[in-house]
């Protein structure tokens, strides 16, 4: 892949942020800032973003008609990426390189500070897609921004035990997590993702998107409210 000397960040959006009901375009506005303020500084930024509600309404609905296999479920999954990734080009016009990524493990050429990417194949996730990326780019850093403050030791909402983790490694991630992935997972890094990602020595940081200074921090190297597994 051509690239510049500059930094790539890879960031993966969570479709809950981008589409939580309805398109939220506070977060979108505040999210296009904060990316060209850090282009400004020399930054680069490989972008994908999930299917959020879009996918799900989708899903539940060709379900309802007809029961649908895992393989086809997740390529309504992957049309609602395309979408929100057409969204985000658009977002970012002029900044932004006119294709979008949809196999990132090709080489693209690419000038422009800010890639667009959306899902690739079935049996992936968005997650996963933005490690290949981050391998394919030579990204040493992968922020992941979801609906969670922390990665915990447990599930929160069911444990009151459940510790908040701050700093922790691949392979004690791992032990917390499924070992295989499901369309439907919910899980704050995919299984799959975290495999590759452990495989090739990637820093990944997962922040609450909704507090997009603290993923401001995190790029500036600052003290910020997260996990990070390396």
């Amino acid at each position: 892949m051509h690239e510049s000397s500059r930094e790539r960040i890879v960031v993966s959006v969570g479709g809950s942020l981008i589409v939580p009901d309805q398109i939220d375009t506070d977060f979108l506005a505040r999210f296009k800032t904060l990316i060209l303020e850090k282009v400004q500084r020399g930054l680069t930024f490989s972008i994908i973003g999930g299917g959020g509600k879009t996918a799900r309404c989708y899903q539940e609905a060709a379900n309802a008609v007809t029961p649908l296999s895992h393989q086809d479920l997740d390529w309504i999954g992957i049309h609602a990426t395309r979408l929100n990734a057409q969204l985000l080009r658009n977002i970012f016009v002029g900044y932004a390189h006119p294709q979008i990524v949809k196999n990132p493990t090709i080489d693209i050429d690419a000038e422009e500070p800010v890639l667009i990417a959306a899902g690739w194949q079935p049996g992936c996730s968005t997650d996963y897609d933005a490690v290949l990326m981050a391998k394919n780019l030579g990204a040493t850093r992968l922020v992941n921004l979801s609906n969670i403050d922390y990665v915990y030791t447990a599930d929160p909402k069911k444990d009151p035990n459940a510790q908040k983790i701050e700093r922790t490694t691949w392979a004690d991630f791992r032990k917390l997590i499924p070992e295989e992935w499901d369309p439907g997972l919910s899980s704050p890094f995919d299984p799959v993702a975290a495999r590759e990602a452990q495989a090739i020595g990637l820093e990944v940081a997962i922040i609450n998107g909704a507090k997009l200074e603290e993923f401001s921090n995190y790029i500036d190297g600052k003290p910020f409210v997260g996990t990070v597994i390396v």
